[in-house]
């Protein structure tokens, strides 16, 4: 049973909330993103229409606005801290200045990483149909030391050929592995072929690169129960598609697990624990040097 069928068993109702179902949605978007966080409106949207809630919303453009408002809602009353909402639609662009070379020391330790993937097989990268998805997997991909890429729908030319460009410079005889997420719609299984195949248009020919799609898949759909919406009529493109899955339709966390299972299966063992050790290291170092600087003044 689609999401759709169930609320019409259901007979949710259209009409205005009163103010115990709006108390009653305002805690269940809290529970969801207190157990896991931080979480794309889009992905709570996605929890919030489950039938099975004492207060579910409607699977429409008017549910997912209604669940915007009460987050906004729940953010400005100061219930629902800002971090547990993921949104890399909309970036500042900043210039670093610093104090002295003591200064610049102390604030390159905060973000110093060893190299993960120095003795890897494999040179990785992540790449995601819409920047909500980029948001929640960003922490994760920053973690593993792997490019994550928002292609936005179908990925401009430009944006694959200055990606395909960095890898020629940074892959270094490995094998490159791109995994992918995405919606599981007529359209969206296009994105990721003619995103593969811009990639391998500017790829140096002696490197071997493998892409896959890890999300959303039809073994997905079935397993997990994501809801579906049904394939627009209009829509000739892929006929094999027989229902819409959007990729926010699989819950945050299921997805960063999966994202991370792909990614650490390429890395060497232990790995992340021994870059851990040696930032550690770097970083003692790195204060100390600071502090004789600070000294000489």
């Amino acid at each position: 049973m689609t999401v759709a069928s169930a609320y019409g068993a259901r007979h949710i109702k259209r009409e205005r909330r009163t103010a115990d179902q709006v108390n009653t949605l305002d805690d269940q978007i809290l529970a969801v993103l207190a157990e896991d966080h931080p979480q794309s409106v889009r992905h709570v949207f996605y929890r919030m229409t489950d039938p099975r809630l004492a207060e579910p919303v409607e699977k429409s453009d008017r549910g997912y606005r209604h669940v915007q408002h009460r987050c906004v809602e729940l953010r400005r009353s100061g219930r629902l801290p800002y971090g547990w909402l993921a949104d890399s639609t909309r970036r500042g662009y900043h210039v670093d200045t610093f104090a002295g070379k003591a200064d610049f020391l102390r604030r390159v330790n905060s973000i110093y990483r060893a190299d993960l993937w120095a003795d890897a097989d494999y040179y990785v990268e992540v790449w995601v149909e819409s920047r909500s998805i980029a948001g929640v997997l960003q922490d994760d991909c920053r973690e593993l030391a792997v490019s994550l890429y928002p292609c936005g729908g179908f990925s401009s030319i430009t944006l694959a050929y200055e990606a395909a460009e960095m890898i020629n410079s940074v892959a270094e005889g490995r094998d490159v592995v791109i995994l992918y997420v995405g919606d599981h719609d007529p359209a969206g299984v296009l994105i990721d072929k003619s995103l593969e195949r811009e990639l391998r248009a500017h790829l140096d020919p002696s490197i071997e690169m493998t892409f896959e799609r890890i999300g959303i898949t039809e073994e997905q759909i079935r397993t997990l129960n994501l809801p579906t919406n049904p394939r627009k009529a209009t829509d000739k493109r892929s006929q094999h598609v027989q229902h819409a899955v959007e990729a926010e339709a699989m819950p945050a966390a299921t997805m960063r697990a999966l994202v991370r299972q792909h990614v650490e299966s390429y890395l060497p063992e232990h790995a992340l624990e021994i870059a851990r050790i040696a930032e550690q290291s770097e970083r003692q170092g790195l204060l100390r040097l600071a502090h004789a600087l600070e000294q000489k003044r």
